[in-house]
């Protein structure tokens, strides 16, 4: 995910793309959507290592998560997670751009910032 928002340009929803100007936009969304995927499965072994059983809700395991320090905020993974599940149908263009600036910003702040804990051995 990290190429593809080196490479991001902010969404323009005013500008009608060509499929291959449309490309990067798909790439970063897919790899947004598998991130956030891989980071909460990642989440959920985590919490049962730690508390030896499965929390009853996303929002309380992201709490648990919050108190471990692997999440600066479980309201923050909440968000993302509501955002992944909104990238797979068709918005209108100012959705998509808002979508994006989400990704890029601080999505991006969050995720790099486990990637960090993660290199570093936790």
């Amino acid at each position: 995910m990290l190429a593809s928002l080196d490479a991001y340009v902010p969404f323009d929803p005013t500008k009608t793309l060509s499929p291959r100007e449309l490309e990067p936009y798909d790439a970063l969304a897919d790899r947004f959507m598998r991130v956030v995927e891989s980071a909460l499965r990642l989440f959920r072994s985590l919490e049962l290592h730690e508390f030896g059983v499965p929390s009853a809700s996303t929002r309380e395991m992201l709490d648990r998560m919050e108190k471990l320090g692997w999440v600066s905020s479980a309201e923050l993974w909440m968000t993302m997670r509501s955002i992944r599940n909104k990238i797979l149908p068709d918005y209108l263009p100012e959705q998509v751009a808002e979508m994006f600036r989400l990704i890029a910003g601080p999505f991006a702040v969050e995720l790099r910032r486990l990637q960090a804990r993660l290199a570093a051995g936790a």
